[in-house]
Protein backbone atom coordinates (compact mmCIF):
# COMPACT_ATOMS: atom_id res chain seq x y z
CA UNK A 1 0.00 0.00 0.00
CA UNK A 2 1.09 3.34 -0.75
CA UNK A 3 0.87 5.71 1.56
CA UNK A 4 -0.88 9.58 0.55
CA UNK A 5 0.65 12.69 0.58
CA UNK A 6 0.21 14.48 3.27
CA UNK A 7 1.89 17.94 2.74
CA UNK A 8 3.79 19.75 0.53
CA UNK A 9 6.42 22.07 -0.16
CA UNK A 10 5.22 25.15 -2.31
CA UNK A 11 7.41 27.65 -4.08
CA UNK A 12 6.17 30.17 -6.50
CA UNK A 13 3.29 28.45 -8.45
CA UNK A 14 4.47 24.87 -8.34
CA UNK A 15 4.57 21.88 -5.65
CA UNK A 16 8.54 22.05 -5.20
CA UNK A 17 8.31 18.95 -2.78
CA UNK A 18 5.84 16.08 -1.70
CA UNK A 19 5.73 13.94 1.31
CA UNK A 20 3.76 10.90 2.20
CA UNK A 21 3.18 9.45 5.39
CA UNK A 22 -0.02 7.79 7.42
CA UNK A 23 -1.53 8.66 10.94
CA UNK A 24 -4.23 6.72 13.25
CA UNK A 25 -6.28 8.47 15.66
CA UNK A 26 -7.51 5.85 18.45
CA UNK A 27 -9.56 5.83 21.83
CA UNK A 28 -9.03 3.64 25.04
CA UNK A 29 -10.56 0.50 23.86
CA UNK A 30 -8.09 0.33 20.75
CA UNK A 31 -11.02 1.42 18.59
CA UNK A 32 -9.22 3.20 15.32
CA UNK A 33 -11.88 6.59 14.97
CA UNK A 34 -9.49 8.23 11.53
CA UNK A 35 -6.62 6.65 9.76
CA UNK A 36 -5.04 7.48 6.60
CA UNK A 37 -2.29 5.30 5.18
CA UNK A 38 -0.70 2.15 6.20
CA UNK A 39 -1.29 2.35 10.04
CA UNK A 40 -0.48 -1.20 10.76
CA UNK A 41 2.86 -1.75 9.62
CA UNK A 42 5.78 -1.29 12.93
CA UNK A 43 7.09 1.67 12.54
CA UNK A 44 9.81 3.72 15.18
CA UNK A 45 8.71 5.79 17.39
CA UNK A 46 11.68 7.31 18.50
CA UNK A 47 11.71 10.04 21.18
CA UNK A 48 7.88 10.30 20.51
CA UNK A 49 7.01 7.77 23.34
CA UNK A 50 9.32 9.26 26.23
CA UNK A 51 6.22 9.55 28.04
CA UNK A 52 5.51 5.55 27.79
CA UNK A 53 8.85 5.15 28.63
CA UNK A 54 8.81 7.37 31.78
CA UNK A 55 5.69 5.40 33.03
CA UNK A 56 7.94 3.14 35.04
CA UNK A 57 9.80 6.12 36.75
CA UNK A 58 6.39 6.71 38.44
CA UNK A 59 4.66 3.57 38.55
CA UNK A 60 7.60 2.66 41.02
CA UNK A 61 7.62 5.08 43.17
CA UNK A 62 11.41 5.84 42.10
CA UNK A 63 9.68 9.82 41.42
CA UNK A 64 8.79 9.39 44.84
CA UNK A 65 11.24 8.52 46.63
CA UNK A 66 13.37 11.15 44.95
CA UNK A 67 10.79 13.84 44.99
CA UNK A 68 11.12 14.91 41.61
CA UNK A 69 9.37 18.04 40.82
CA UNK A 70 6.93 18.43 37.48
CA UNK A 71 9.70 20.62 36.08
CA UNK A 72 12.04 17.21 36.28
CA UNK A 73 9.17 14.96 34.96
CA UNK A 74 8.39 17.04 32.42
CA UNK A 75 12.53 16.86 31.36
CA UNK A 76 12.59 13.01 31.66
CA UNK A 77 9.76 13.28 28.52
CA UNK A 78 12.11 16.18 26.95
CA UNK A 79 14.15 15.97 23.30
CA UNK A 80 15.49 19.03 24.88
CA UNK A 81 17.51 21.91 23.60
CA UNK A 82 20.21 22.18 25.48
CA UNK A 83 19.52 25.74 27.12
CA UNK A 84 20.37 26.29 30.59
CA UNK A 85 16.91 25.58 32.19
CA UNK A 86 17.20 22.04 30.81
CA UNK A 87 20.73 21.28 32.38
CA UNK A 88 19.93 22.54 35.57
CA UNK A 89 17.14 20.25 35.77
CA UNK A 90 19.04 17.69 34.60
CA UNK A 91 21.36 17.82 37.10
CA UNK A 92 18.99 18.39 40.26
CA UNK A 93 17.74 15.29 39.32
CA UNK A 94 21.49 13.27 39.46
CA UNK A 95 22.11 15.29 42.49
CA UNK A 96 18.69 13.58 44.41
CA UNK A 97 19.90 10.48 43.25
CA UNK A 98 23.29 10.51 44.33
CA UNK A 99 24.85 10.18 40.88
CA UNK A 100 26.85 12.41 38.60
CA UNK A 101 27.11 13.14 34.81
CA UNK A 102 29.67 10.23 34.28
CA UNK A 103 26.80 7.75 34.98
CA UNK A 104 25.01 8.85 31.45
CA UNK A 105 25.34 6.51 28.74
CA UNK A 106 23.45 8.94 26.24
CA UNK A 107 27.03 10.36 24.90
CA UNK A 108 27.61 14.20 24.46
CA UNK A 109 26.47 16.33 21.78
CA UNK A 110 26.49 20.30 21.64
CA UNK A 111 23.52 21.96 22.96
CA UNK A 112 21.13 21.47 20.19
CA UNK A 113 20.02 25.82 20.63
CA UNK A 114 22.82 27.70 19.14
CA UNK A 115 22.61 30.42 21.37
CA UNK A 116 23.00 27.79 24.52
CA UNK A 117 25.32 26.44 22.14
CA UNK A 118 27.46 29.33 21.37
CA UNK A 119 27.15 30.47 25.13
CA UNK A 120 28.80 27.01 26.30
CA UNK A 121 31.79 28.42 24.27
CA UNK A 122 32.04 31.98 25.09
CA UNK A 123 32.34 30.19 28.98
CA UNK A 124 34.79 28.01 27.50
CA UNK A 125 32.30 24.97 27.83
CA UNK A 126 32.41 21.82 25.60
CA UNK A 127 29.92 19.39 24.64
CA UNK A 128 28.53 17.30 27.59
CA UNK A 129 25.94 14.33 28.29
CA UNK A 130 23.92 16.45 30.43
CA UNK A 131 23.72 18.90 27.00
CA UNK A 132 22.13 15.74 24.87
CA UNK A 133 18.67 16.10 24.19
CA UNK A 134 17.58 12.65 25.78
CA UNK A 135 19.39 13.43 29.54
CA UNK A 136 16.40 14.29 31.16
CA UNK A 137 14.85 10.69 29.92
CA UNK A 138 18.65 8.91 30.92
CA UNK A 139 18.42 10.80 34.24
CA UNK A 140 14.99 9.42 34.76
CA UNK A 141 16.23 5.75 33.66
CA UNK A 142 19.22 6.46 36.34
CA UNK A 143 16.57 7.36 38.41
CA UNK A 144 14.94 3.92 38.42
CA UNK A 145 17.57 2.03 38.60
CA UNK A 146 19.08 3.62 41.31
CA UNK A 147 15.72 3.20 43.14
CA UNK A 148 15.48 -0.88 42.44
CA UNK A 149 19.12 -1.14 43.53
CA UNK A 150 20.08 -2.18 40.57
CA UNK A 151 23.70 -1.47 38.99
CA UNK A 152 23.75 2.06 36.58
CA UNK A 153 26.66 0.46 34.62
CA UNK A 154 24.86 -0.31 30.75
CA UNK A 155 21.37 0.59 32.05
CA UNK A 156 20.75 1.36 28.24
CA UNK A 157 21.05 -2.40 27.17
CA UNK A 158 18.44 -4.38 26.08
CA UNK A 159 18.72 -6.86 28.82
CA UNK A 160 18.93 -3.95 31.77
CA UNK A 161 16.34 -4.66 34.32
CA UNK A 162 15.78 -0.62 33.28
CA UNK A 163 14.58 -1.48 29.47
CA UNK A 164 12.80 -4.50 30.49
CA UNK A 165 10.63 -2.66 32.71
CA UNK A 166 10.14 0.03 30.31
CA UNK A 167 9.31 -2.57 27.56
CA UNK A 168 6.84 -3.79 29.83
CA UNK A 169 5.06 -0.92 30.50
CA UNK A 170 4.69 0.15 26.57
CA UNK A 171 3.76 -3.25 25.78
CA UNK A 172 0.87 -3.13 28.13
CA UNK A 173 -0.51 0.32 27.25
CA UNK A 174 -0.01 -0.41 23.49
CA UNK A 175 -1.20 -4.04 23.45
CA UNK A 176 2.00 -4.80 22.01
CA UNK A 177 4.39 -8.48 22.48
CA UNK A 178 7.53 -6.45 22.44
CA UNK A 179 9.43 -9.75 22.89
CA UNK A 180 8.49 -10.22 19.40
CA UNK A 181 9.09 -6.63 17.92
CA UNK A 182 11.51 -5.63 15.40
CA UNK A 183 14.46 -4.11 18.23
CA UNK A 184 17.10 -1.32 17.18
CA UNK A 185 19.21 1.18 19.00
CA UNK A 186 18.11 4.99 18.98
CA UNK A 187 20.42 8.13 18.67
CA UNK A 188 20.99 8.57 22.51
CA UNK A 189 21.71 4.17 22.60
CA UNK A 190 18.27 2.86 24.08
CA UNK A 191 16.53 0.34 22.75
CA UNK A 192 14.00 1.34 20.75
CA UNK A 193 11.15 -1.20 19.17
CA UNK A 194 9.07 -0.92 16.23
CA UNK A 195 5.29 -0.62 16.88
CA UNK A 196 2.46 0.15 14.70
CA UNK A 197 0.44 3.45 14.38
CA UNK A 198 -2.78 1.80 15.40
CA UNK A 199 -0.96 0.59 18.48
CA UNK A 200 0.87 3.38 19.60
CA UNK A 201 -2.25 5.47 19.03
CA UNK A 202 -4.00 3.47 21.56
CA UNK A 203 -1.44 3.44 24.15
CA UNK A 204 -1.61 7.34 23.95
CA UNK A 205 -5.33 7.29 24.64
CA UNK A 206 -4.99 5.10 27.27
CA UNK A 207 -2.05 7.59 29.15
CA UNK A 208 -4.65 9.50 30.85
CA UNK A 209 -6.34 6.29 32.18
CA UNK A 210 -3.51 5.70 35.14
CA UNK A 211 -2.49 7.73 37.90
CA UNK A 212 1.07 7.54 36.37
CA UNK A 213 0.12 8.85 33.22
CA UNK A 214 -2.16 11.99 34.74
CA UNK A 215 1.06 12.66 36.43
CA UNK A 216 2.79 12.58 33.22
CA UNK A 217 0.55 14.81 31.23
CA UNK A 218 -0.45 17.44 34.09
CA UNK A 219 3.81 17.92 34.08
CA UNK A 220 4.27 18.15 30.87
CA UNK A 221 1.50 20.55 29.93
CA UNK A 222 2.99 22.55 33.29
CA UNK A 223 6.18 22.63 31.88
CA UNK A 224 5.92 22.70 27.83
CA UNK A 225 9.17 24.44 27.40
CA UNK A 226 10.89 21.31 29.57
CA UNK A 227 9.63 19.32 27.32
CA UNK A 228 11.70 21.17 23.79
CA UNK A 229 12.55 24.51 24.54
CA UNK A 230 12.89 27.53 22.50
CA UNK A 231 11.02 27.92 18.62
CA UNK A 232 10.69 23.60 19.02
CA UNK A 233 6.81 22.67 17.87
CA UNK A 234 6.25 20.73 20.41
CA UNK A 235 6.59 23.78 23.27
CA UNK A 236 5.22 26.08 20.84
CA UNK A 237 2.00 24.44 20.29
CA UNK A 238 1.11 22.41 23.76
CA UNK A 239 1.72 26.64 25.23
CA UNK A 240 -0.86 27.36 22.35
CA UNK A 241 -3.12 24.58 23.15
CA UNK A 242 -2.50 23.29 27.14
CA UNK A 243 -5.16 20.61 26.55
CA UNK A 244 -2.92 19.03 23.71
CA UNK A 245 -0.32 16.54 24.78
CA UNK A 246 2.43 15.80 21.95
CA UNK A 247 5.83 14.76 21.24
CA UNK A 248 8.34 14.78 18.21
CA UNK A 249 10.55 11.59 17.68
CA UNK A 250 13.27 11.65 14.71
CA UNK A 251 12.54 10.25 11.19
CA UNK A 252 9.34 12.08 11.40
CA UNK A 253 7.35 11.03 14.23
CA UNK A 254 4.58 12.21 16.29
CA UNK A 255 2.64 10.65 18.93
CA UNK A 256 -0.01 12.24 21.66
CA UNK A 257 -2.96 12.51 23.13
CA UNK A 258 -6.32 14.75 23.93
CA UNK A 259 -7.51 13.49 27.13
CA UNK A 260 -10.42 15.17 27.51
CA UNK A 261 -12.01 13.27 24.29
CA UNK A 262 -9.95 10.26 25.19
CA UNK A 263 -8.19 9.84 22.11
CA UNK A 264 -4.41 8.96 21.08
CA UNK A 265 -2.59 9.54 17.95
CA UNK A 266 0.77 8.61 16.09
CA UNK A 267 1.61 9.87 12.85
CA UNK A 268 4.73 9.13 10.16
CA UNK A 269 6.29 10.41 7.36
CA UNK A 270 7.62 8.15 5.05
CA UNK A 271 10.70 9.95 4.18
CA UNK A 272 11.26 10.88 7.86
CA UNK A 273 11.09 14.79 7.36
CA UNK A 274 10.20 17.03 10.51
CA UNK A 275 8.99 19.75 8.47
CA UNK A 276 6.00 17.85 6.61
CA UNK A 277 4.87 15.57 9.95
CA UNK A 278 4.39 19.06 11.80
CA UNK A 279 1.84 20.40 9.42
CA UNK A 280 0.07 17.33 8.83
CA UNK A 281 -0.21 16.34 12.70
CA UNK A 282 -1.81 20.02 13.16
CA UNK A 283 -4.05 19.40 10.24
CA UNK A 284 -5.10 16.25 11.04
CA UNK A 285 -5.80 17.32 14.50
CA UNK A 286 -7.65 20.50 13.11
CA UNK A 287 -10.16 17.42 11.71
CA UNK A 288 -11.21 16.55 14.62
CA UNK A 289 -14.38 17.34 16.35
CA UNK A 290 -12.93 17.84 19.59
CA UNK A 291 -12.04 21.42 20.49
CA UNK A 292 -13.02 25.03 21.16
CA UNK A 293 -13.55 27.19 17.50
CA UNK A 294 -10.53 29.30 19.22
CA UNK A 295 -8.23 26.20 19.97
CA UNK A 296 -9.41 24.65 16.53
CA UNK A 297 -8.27 28.69 14.69
CA UNK A 298 -4.72 28.18 16.34
CA UNK A 299 -4.44 24.38 15.36
CA UNK A 300 -4.81 25.80 11.67
CA UNK A 301 -2.26 28.36 11.88
CA UNK A 302 0.19 25.23 12.57
CA UNK A 303 -0.94 23.43 9.28
CA UNK A 304 0.85 26.03 7.17
CA UNK A 305 4.66 27.22 7.75
CA UNK A 306 6.27 30.01 5.48
CA UNK A 307 9.61 29.66 4.35
CA UNK A 308 12.36 32.65 4.48
CA UNK A 309 15.28 32.91 2.78
CA UNK A 310 18.85 33.67 4.14
CA UNK A 311 17.28 37.72 3.66
CA UNK A 312 14.03 36.96 5.02
CA UNK A 313 11.99 37.06 1.89
CA UNK A 314 9.36 34.78 1.68
CA UNK A 315 9.47 32.19 -0.76
CA UNK A 316 7.01 29.56 -0.03
CA UNK A 317 5.47 27.25 2.13
CA UNK A 318 5.09 24.02 3.67
CA UNK A 319 1.59 22.85 4.06
CA UNK A 320 -0.75 20.00 5.19
CA UNK A 321 -2.13 18.37 1.84
CA UNK A 322 -4.85 15.91 3.48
Amino acid sequence: MTNPIIAEVIRGSIVESRHRGSFAVADEQGKIVLEVGNTLTPVYPRSAIKALQCLPVIESGAADRFHLTDTEIALCCASHNGEPEHVRAARSILSKIGLDESCYECGAHWPSSSKAAFQVVREGGEALQVHNNCSGKHAGMLALAKYLDLGTHDYIKLEHPVQRAVAASIGKICDCDLSAAPVGVDGCSVPTWAIPLQNLATGFARLHTSIAGQRIILAVRANPFMVGGTDLFDTEIMTAIPRLFIKYGAEGVFCGCIPHAGLGFAVKTDDGAARAVQVATAAMLASLNVWSPAESAILKSFQQEKMQNWRNIHVGEVRASL
